[in-house]
This record gives C-alpha cells, sequence and structure tokens, in this order.
C-alpha cells in the first residue's frame, strides 16, 4: 500500500522561509471533483483510480475528511517492530517506548482517510529532555484520498543520540496537522533510551 497524491489546482505548496504554507482554492466535495471534467474519459478513469474502492454514492457533500492514525511503528535493524496503538486519549502511560542509544532506525505510520481528501498532512515532533527542547522535527507526509484500505507512511531513517548525556527519559508532543490547520491527532508521551535494548 502506497500512498497517493492527489493533483488538483485547490492544493498547491508555496516556500516561504523553512516552512511550507499550503494556498488553497474554493473547498471542492468529491462528487464535484468527480463531476468536474467528467467528458474526459481519461481523467475520469485517473480520478476514480485515486478514489481506490471508494463508493461514493455512500459519502456526504462537503463533509470534512475524517483522518486516523491507527498506529505508529519504530522499526529498527535487527529487532522486532515496536507496533505502538494509539490511545484515544492521546496519552499513553508510563513511558510508551524505550530506544537503544545510537540505533539507527525509522518511523511507519498507518493512516486511514475517510469521507474526503486531506491536503497536506504533516506531521510535527517536539522532545525535551529535562525542560530543555532537544529535537524540533517537520515531515509533509502528503496528500491523500479517501479509499478503504490504509495507507502506510515510511519517515526517513533517524538515529538515536548516543552517550551517557543522552540516556535518559524524554518528553515529547507529536501532532499530525493538515492545510486547513485541523489536528487529526496530537500525542503527548514520554520514551527513553537506554545503554541496550529492553529486553
Amino acid at each position: 500500500m502506497q500512498e497517493e497524491d492527489f493533483s488538483d489546482s485547490s492544493c498547491y505548496a508555496t516556500e516561504d522561509d523553512d516552512d511550507i504554507h499550503i494556498q488553497l482554492g474554493p473547498k471542492m466535495s468529491i462528487r464535484e471533483h468527480l463531476e468536474k471534467d467528467k467528458d474526459d474519459e481519461s481523467l475520469r478513469r485517473w480520478k476514480e483510480q485515486l478514489l481506490g474502492g471508494l463508493d461514493v454514492a455512500q459519502v456526504k457533500d462537503q463533509e470534512e475528511p475524517d483522518v486516523k492514525i491507527l498506529n505508529l511503528t519504530i522499526v529498527a535493524e535487527g529487532r522486532p517492530d515496536i507496533v505502538l496503538e494509539i490511545p484515544q486519549d492521546g496519552h499513553p502511560k508510563g513511558p510508551w517506548f524505550t530506544l537503544k542509544e545510537g540505533c539507527k532506525y525509522h518511523l511507519r505510520f498507518t493512516i486511514r482517510v475517510t469521507n474526503d481528501i486531506v491536503c497536506g498532512l504533516k506531521y510535527t515532533n517536539m522532545v525535551w529532555k529535562r525542560g530543555l527542547k532537544v529535537e524540533n522535527s517537520k515531515e509533509m507526509l502528503g496528500t491523500f484520498s479517501p479509499q478503504a484500505e490504509p495507507y502506510v507512511h515510511e519517515m526517513p531513517e533517524d538515529t538515536t543520540p548516543s552517550g551517557i548525556f543522552a540516556r535518559g527519559s524524554y518528553t515529547a508532543k507529536t501532532r499530525f496537522v493538515d492545510d486547513d490547520n485541523n489536528c487529526h491527532l496530537e500525542l503527548n508521551y514520554t520514551f527513553e533510551i537506554h545503554k541496550e535494548w529492553d529486553k
């Protein structure tokens, strides 16, 4: 399952300093997208392909996209994947996970989109140790059309810090926000970095 891009004049990005700002045209429902240029057979088939097996008749006009992050997975070489289920309140209890210092890993998100297209879904992550911010990262995930099967998005590889001062407990805030500034998920949690993997 791969991320699909929905290209339309209603969604486009412009660079401004180090942040990305999206300018949106008038809001269009999925039905309106399919009606637009409906006489162009190849364009109509392309749009239907983007929507996968979605039953458009079941979608209400002008309904906002429903975006659910089903789980986060930490993938590290030589280790079983750490699959983190999302608590309903967005506040995992205790340390949510533990990483080994100096290890290479990447994150994998499973995302379900229904009802409408979500433009410019972005992942942001802030991390603190003892009150000092040690990370502030952003990643544009893309634009997603609704489909029956969830999307799987792989993040770039990263490396945990190492050394005695890197070990210990961290607090973090992770958010998934779209171009309309709708926050689809906010997670506030703690995690730990140890010298070795927990057994």
